[in-house]
This record gives C-alpha cells, structure tokens and sequence, in this order.
C-alpha cells in the first residue's frame, strides 16, 4: 500500500476535520463521512487541494 487509507466519520466539523486535515497533509488517502453533503463536498475538495485523494460519503 503507497498510502494509508483513513476513515473519518463525524468528519465536518471539529476534530473530526482538524484529523481529516492533518492526514491529507501526511499523504494518507481519506474517506470522510458526515451528515450535509455540501459541506462534505466541501471537505473533499479542501482535502484534493492539500494533494490528498479523498472521497465524501454521506
């Protein structure tokens, strides 16, 4: 495995972002889960621009 694979529920707001954040940051590939899908859409595109492959999951 190149990259870790990270799963991130409650993954909005809070630590739950902070942690999705500082992982994309490292090089892990994240899958972030939450409740408002346009807030995760969002996340996932904050998450690509630090380089990170990430996906949002409702």
């Amino acid at each position: 495995m190149s990259s870790p694979v990270v799963l991130i529920t409650g993954a909005l707001t809070g630590i739950g972002r902070a942690t999705a954040v500082a992982f994309a940051k490292e090089g892990a590939s994240i899958v972030a889960s939450g409740r408002r899908e346009a807030e995760g859409k969002a996340l996932e595109a904050e998450l690509r621009s630090l380089g990170a492959e990430a996906a949002f999951i409702r």
